[in-house]
């Protein structure tokens, strides 16, 4: 709360409302839309309602992550995205067991500009993945990495099937839909951030941002590569709770006295179309709870991630 009028730092609802709508919002995790129940139908009717939704929401740019397990293939999520190129900047889930180099050189060829990894077979810095990232750092690709452990579905620490209706009925949903889709092989443990260690000192070049802050249990050795490395970010997905962590411990602070400096740090929604404002609401309560000046908001919501994709110039003090 403000102390004495106009103090520096220091916000009103109102200040934090007027704000936000001047400046712009890149948002690095948007997935391309499904219908989860009828998952042949075409998507092409859910993208123009999410260009619409995320329009009106505020998003001035986002990362659309397309094709991989459930999406539909890169080249017909990429004939979809061509008239929303204004908004959407296409990003393809890839399975590194399957794109090589070549394959990232075929993907950027067909118009995508970055790439996202997630429930892999093997480690994130196994030898075996070393040309596909190689070859996203020749071609400017930045690379999103899933963090820790998966989510969907129900969140048991806010909910239970025993105690909500919605609770009981996403669980039927959810149990509905294992009898159609096979186990999955996935473990946390190979999608965690100190891989990204690895990865960032071999290919210093390459643009990195992990998902979720590094994920609930995982903080601290994100915040430790987010330290040292210069070319790893972590995005601020993934709801509630990791928002609340962000503020009850210490993950961002003003002044960039928090575990991660304000420049390692990007907005990322990853949540249902018509959830994205009320995201980018929490965040602007967020940002005015935690005291975050003009500029470092202006970072978080916009600047880092438009630097990371080449729309923002890169300056260092001084300049």
């Amino acid at each position: 709360m403000c102390r004495e009028p106009g103090e520096t730092g220091c916000y009103t609802r109102t200040n934090a409302l007027a704000l936000q709508v001047r400046m712009k919002i890149f948002d690095v995790h948007i997935h391309f839309p499904r219908n989860w129940e009828n998952p042949d139908d075409d998507p092409a009717p859910m993208v123009d309602r999410l260009y619409e939704v995320a329009s009106a929401a505020g998003i001035t740019k986002g990362c659309m992550l397309t094709g991989g397990r459930f999406g539909p293939s890169y080249e017909r999520g990429i004939e979809i995205l061509q008239k929303y190129l204004d908004l959407f900047i296409p990003v393809a889930v890839i399975d590194p067991e399957e794109i090589d180099g070549e394959g990232v050189q075929r993907l950027y060829n067909m118009g995508y500009r970055g790439l996202k990894l997630i429930g892999v077979q093997r480690p994130y810095d196994e030898p075996d993945y070393m040309p596909t990232y190689g070859k996203a750092q020749d071609l400017n690709m930045p690379v999103l990495f899933h963090m820790g452990v998966i989510g969907g579905g129900l969140d048991y620490s806010i909910t239970h099937p025993r105690r909500e209706a919605a609770a009981a009925a996403a669980y039927q949903r959810m149990m509905a839909m294992q009898d159609r889709m096979p186990p999955r092989n996935v473990s946390a443990t190979r999608m965690a951030p100190l891989h990204l260690d690895t990865i960032a000192n071999r290919f210093p070049k390459l643009k990195i941002i992990g998902a979720h802050v590094g994920n609930q249990g995982n903080y601290d050795y994100a915040a430790s590569v987010a330290r040292w490395r210069h070319n790893v970010y972590f995005d601020m997905s993934g709801g509630e709770t990791i928002e609340r962590h962000l503020v009850e411990r210490k993950l961002l602070a003003a002044n960039s006295r928090g575990e991660f400096g304000v420049e390692k740090l990007v907005f990322g929604s990853d949540c249902g179309m018509d959830e994205i404002r009320t995201h980018i609401d929490r965040f602007e309560a967020m940002y005015e709870e935690l005291g975050l000046t003009e500029d470092e908001q202006e970072r978080l919501w916009w600047r880092n991630a438009a630097e990371i994709y080449g729309l923002e110039t890169p300056t260092l003090a001084g300049e």
